[in-house]
């Protein structure tokens, strides 16, 4: 009989299967849902792109696998921070696409020029600890650069991005990746003068369509 912790698994281990297609991850990344209760699932050091629900992990609110049947991620504790410091979270997708690096070795936050980088978040922090996240402490001090953001990057490392659920924190961490791409591009110019807070009011009925059309083309059906 499946059980709803079955279903979470399931459905972490499909979220990171979309978010390798999307090429959100390479060798490293990783997924998470938080568990009623306490604690929450996470994706293991197993490749994203075939990631099983058996090779998911269950983690205590501190980051430490009561269930690791494959390898834990060093970077635990930035879901375990997040989780903590954030209760309105309910998923976290952490990732490394190829215009975050680029965006992310200069150390700022990421600008907001085109209406759909909004999907990311009104504004796009950086925390600027050069060191892997690995301890409780180095966790929090993540989340405190995130705030109440719903994305942001880590200095040359990637990205993370939350939601109310794995396909918004998917979604989000794809929108992202679009926002340091368009940032990059564009290069050294200023964000187009206008009504910005008339432009981002219409996010959220665009993140629902978003969120339909990243599961339409990265999913497996």
């Amino acid at each position: 009989m499946t059980t709803e912790i079955d279903q979470l698994k399931a459905e972490v281990a499909a979220t990171a299967k979309m978010m390798a297609a999307a090429r959100l991850v390479e060798g490293f990344g990783h997924a998470s849902a938080r568990l009623d209760g306490g604690g929450f699932l996470m994706t293991s050091t197993s490749p994203l792109l075939s990631h099983t629900a058996e090779e998911i992990l269950t983690v205590d609110d501190e980051g430490n696998a009561i269930d690791a049947p494959a390898g834990k991620p060093l970077e635990i504790v930035i879901h375990a921070g997040i989780y903590r410091a954030r209760p309105d979270v309910g998923a976290i997708c952490r990732g490394h696409g190829a215009a975050m690096a680029a965006w992310g070795v200069r150390g700022e936050p990421v600008p907001l020029l085109h209406g759909m980088g909004g999907l990311a978040g009104e504004t796009v922090p950086i925390h600027h600890d050069l060191a892997l996240i690995t301890t409780l402490e180095s966790g929090d001090r993540m989340a405190a650069s995130l705030g109440d953001n719903k994305s942001m990057l880590l200095l040359a490392n990637g990205g993370v991005a939350v939601g109310v659920d794995l396909l918004e924190a998917a979604t989000r961490l794809w929108y992202l990746e679009e926002r340091c791409r368009v940032a990059v591009e564009a290069g050294p110019v200023q964000r187009p003068e206008g009504a910005w807070p008339e432009r981002l009011s219409s996010s959220a009925p665009e993140l629902v369509r978003a969120k339909a059309w990243f599961a339409a083309r990265f999913g497996d059906g």
